[in-house]
């Protein structure tokens, strides 16, 4: 969930101009012409797997949805999310098909940086994708070092080029850092200082939030949607491969909606999937944009038919959690599995991609002429009671829960009063912190090991079960940060290490004392968060992926086949017949598409082994990053330097290792996949076996520890 975005501004009205109808030629190159669309969506924490045996998952709670993915294409129950598991973090890595490390954001759903003083600040994941560092105590950027950055220090490409080239236009809806994020700094750079749009953003932050935030549509070069009469701006991607001229954009609801919604009359307000005008809950309410936690997917599902009508042939979509009843004033209250909130949402839910999926076939839109991508950003871990019932099923019988909510823990306060440590340090909070110390010092500095070594030992009684609970399940420092793809380019950003901690708990840096509770459940009254998600345990790494369309195998569930993130952008553009410019980290899910719709060169069977191997050398939850997470945990928790230098020294060597073979299988797999030039069999087979000897050898020293 977007809770770190509750902080940003608000705006949106409608214009009354005439819809348009999009009026260039797509020229999408997928096998036997048959992909003629695109409709990628995004859920937030939605979950194929029950997080209570007797309750049926989310998934199960959508037959509408559940049954198109497994009855018209293939879905993949094995796929991962990127470490830090969160949402920014997510869906960046599935839009681009890169890691933390190369596109800028591996710690969400903000972050902190280092300043030249030793302190620390907070910086937002979610910001517009030519936006540098977003600090909201100023709400502008901070320096000049883009959010979005590769691993050379240049703006990330942006997942739009490649259809806009093509001559499509890309409508965006709620989709992480595509549409303008925040009034502050992205109103008056799209729109100018002194533009109208900059001044509603003074005199009406609500309205201006509801008109130019959250949607957006990126058009091709002969577009005339995105006519400056229409709204226009120009779509700036300074360091976009090759260059990025000419390109227009619409930003906000207020001048996308007349372009997608005919109105009847023309120009009356847009409305979602059960006929309510979209706007947010304020009194009295914005018409326009409702806020990323408004998203629900009767008002999301709304504005990608609209844009699907209109002629805008590719659009991605994010979904907002059904598992938090998101109320007026801010207020959050997080359901249980099988509450009757939860399965009320999950209902209504269903019944909106009901009427999606009528509506789009109403217009001739379905699997045949259409790629669909559906996934989700992370899993996430319930923080509560037991049922109070143990029988309940959620759909006969409602769920109850007597404690619920994430548990609150003060690690400043802990560390003072068990371990005696009063290090000054900053943490950007999470089940997953990262801790900043202050004054910067380094990996091998006295003060950073004596802070890792007392974290490593903190305990908390927990309020809820009533045991003890050890707090740190893994630890790792820059060192191992680069393993698991953690470290961007911008130095600043490294935080001092990373505690991977126990689920249940939301882990934030107070008051070093324990005045006030260190351990203690949310108030009753107040924000509840239940559901945990950062940490590298399995239910929270493990997620989804559907697809379905030209091309795609109908398989329904196949749970053999391990894939991550990154693998979605490369599967996409193989199935569409379109390629980036720079290699991606993921690689083309050829095992789920027809034989026709691969190109040749990646259809031989050494592609596949070849790229199995690569996903576990080089994903954050494949099998070396996982086994040396656990050699880097018993690095930082030990008391000898020696053998923390020893463990960090074999953990430099493996990434390097690592990231040698990978430039060379990456090479091999993205010439395969868009370039034509097959895997070549010998080299190909020692990359294998080199590979396989470094998973050996990483496995090997993870059992020694103890």
């Amino acid at each position: 969930m977007r809770r770190t975005v509750s902080l940003l501004l608000i705006l949106g009205t409608l214009a009354v101009a005439s819809p348009a109808v999009a009026g260039t030629t797509c020229l999408l190159d997928s096998a036997r012409g048959g992909v003629q669309r695109v409709i990628y969506i995004q859920f937030d924490n939605t979950h194929l797997r029950r997080d209570n045996p007797n309750v049926p998952s989310d998934l199960e709670q959508m037959p509408t949805l559940l049954n198109f993915m497994k009855g018209k294409g293939t879905l993949l129950t094995n796929d991962h999310t990127v470490i830090i598991s969160h949402t920014a973090s997510g869906i960046l890595s599935s839009l681009t098909g890169r890691y933390g490390d190369r596109m800028g954001v591996p710690v969400s759903n903000s972050f902190r940086y280092f300043n030249p003083d030793g302190s620390s600040s907070t910086g937002v994941s979610f910001a517009y994708w030519t936006d540098g560092v977003f600090d909201p105590a100023t709400s502008t950027p901070t320096d000049k070092t883009f959010n979005m950055l590769t691993e050379d220090g240049k703006n990330a490409p942006a997942p739009w080029v490649a259809f806009t080239r093509a001559g499509c236009d890309v409508g965006m809806v709620a989709t992480a850092n595509a549409v303008l994020e925040n009034t502050g700094p992205d109103v008056p750079k799209v729109f100018g200082p002194g533009s109208p749009e900059a001044q509603e953003v003074a005199s009406n932050p609500g309205q201006a939030f509801a008109d130019f935030v959250g949607i957006a549509i990126h058009c091709a070069q002969a577009s005339d949607v995105c006519l400056p009469a229409k709204g226009g701006k120009p779509d700036v991607l300074p360091d976009e491969p090759n260059g990025y001229l000419g390109f227009n954009g619409l930003f906000g609801h207020k001048y996308v909606a007349p372009v997608i919604s005919p109105g009847s009359p023309p120009g009356s307000p847009l409305k979602d999937l059960n006929g309510n005008v979209i706007q947010d809950t304020a009194t009295p309410p914005h018409v326009g944009f409702p806020g990323f936690d408004g998203m629900q997917a009767w008002v999301s599902l709304a504005y990608v038919a609209a844009m699907q009508e209109a002629g805008i042939p590719v659009t991605y979509a994010y979904i907002s959690d059904a598992h938090d009843n998101h109320l007026a004033g801010g207020v959050t209250k997080a359901y249980g599995p099988g509450e009757a909130g939860y399965v009320a949402q999950l209902r209504a839910y269903d019944a909106a991609f009901k009427k999606f999926f009528d509506r789009l076939a109403a217009a001739g839109i379905n699997e045949t002429n259409t790629l669909f991508i559906i996934t989700v950003d992370e899993g996430d871990h319930f923080v509560g009671s037991p049922p109070t019932l143990p029988t309940c099923d959620g759909i006969n019988v409602p769920c109850t829960y007597a404690k619920i909510g994430e548990v609150n823990a003060n690690l400043a306060g802990l560390l003072a009063t068990q371990q005696n440590v009063t290090t000054s340090f900053t943490a950007h909070s999470d089940s997953a912190p990262t801790f900043y110390i202050k004054g910067n010092p380094g990996p091998t500095d006295p003060v950073t090991r004596q802070l890792e070594r007392a974290v490593s030992k903190l305990t908390a009684v927990n309020p809820i079960t009533g045991a003890t609970d050890i707090l740190t399940l893994g630890l790792a420092d820059p060192i191992g940060m680069k393993l698991l793809h953690m470290v961007t380019a911008d130095p600043a950003r490294t935080p001092s290490f990373v505690m991977f901690g126990d689920p249940n708990y939301f882990l934030f840096a107070g008051a070093p004392n324990c005045t006030s509770p260190c351990v203690a459940l949310p108030p009753a009254n107040g924000s509840i968060f239940a559901w945990s998600h950062g940490d590298y345990t399995n239910e929270i790494a493990n997620t989804w992926l559907g697809m379905v369309g030209p091309g795609v195998r109908r398989l329904g569930v196949k749970d053999d086949l391990w894939t991550d993130h990154t693998d979605v952008r490369p599967t996409l553009l193989t199935l569409v017949g379109l390629r980036d410019v720079q290699p991606h980290d993921g690689r083309s899910l050829v095992e789920v598409l027809q034989n026709w719709a691969v190109p040749e060169s990646a259809s031989k069977e050494i592609f596949v082994r070849l790229a199995k191997v690569y996903k576990q050398i080089n994903a954050p939850f494949g099998e070396l990053s996982m086994n040396a997470l656990k050699v880097s945990t018993a690095a930082l928790k030990s008391v000898d330097d020696a053998i923390y230098n020893r463990l960090t020294n074999q953990i430099k060597a493996w990434t390097d290792q690592r990231d040698g073979l990978v430039d060379l299988m990456k090479a091999q797999l993205d010439g395969a996949a868009f370039g034509g030039q097959p895997v070549d069999h010998r080299s190909a087979s020692l990359l294998i076996d080199q590979a396989n000897d470094l998973l050996k050898e990483v496995q090997r020293a993870a059992k020694q520890i103890k």
